[in-house]
This record gives C-alpha cells, sequence and structure tokens, in this order.
C-alpha cells in the first residue's frame, strides 16, 4: 500500500475539532468581502440618476447611511435599490 497515508484515531480527531474554527475564519473573510463590494453590488454611484437620489429614498439613513448599501453614502448618490419614499 505505497503512497496510502493513514491517520491514528487522535489525529483524525484532531484535524476534525480544526475544522469549524477554519470554516468560521473563512466565512468570516467572506462576509467582509462581501461588505466591501456592497456598492458595486447596488451600481452605487456618487451622483444623482435624474430625480432619483438616495435622499429621497426610503432606505437612506441620514445624515450619510443606507440600509442596503455599506459604507458612507452621499444624500445625492444613487444605487439600483432607489425606493421612493412614500
Amino acid at each position: 500500500m505505497e503512497g496510502k497515508k493513514t491517520f491514528t484515531r487522535s489525529e483524525m480527531i484532531a484535524r476534525i475539532g480544526i475544522a469549524p474554527i477554519a470554516i468560521g475564519a473563512f466565512a468570516a473573510l467572506v462576509a467582509e468581502a462581501d461588505a466591501s463590494d456592497n456598492k458595486a453590488q447596488f451600481k452605487y454611484q456618487n451622483k444623482p440618476n435624474g430625480k432619483k437620489k438616495c435622499s429621497g429614498c426610503s432606505l437612506f439613513k441620514p445624515p450619510h447611511g443606507c440600509s442596503v448599501v455599506s459604507g458612507t453614502i452621499s444624500p445625492n448618490g444613487y444605487c439600483i435599490a432607489y425606493a421612493p419614499k412614500g
């Protein structure tokens, strides 16, 4: 059985114990990357789209926030999640 690696029970338990930690760390990195790409995902721009702008959107959180787009938002910006205030 040349080339076949076998593990002892204790080695397997140790490797299995590390897996959730590695998976959690990877998930945190992916979530952080998703958050930084959020503006691109929603095609955010710092200028209005005609009369549509963040300050007129129901998702806008004054002075520079948004419920769906992360980071600093310009009141004069625009994204595809635009939902006019009622």
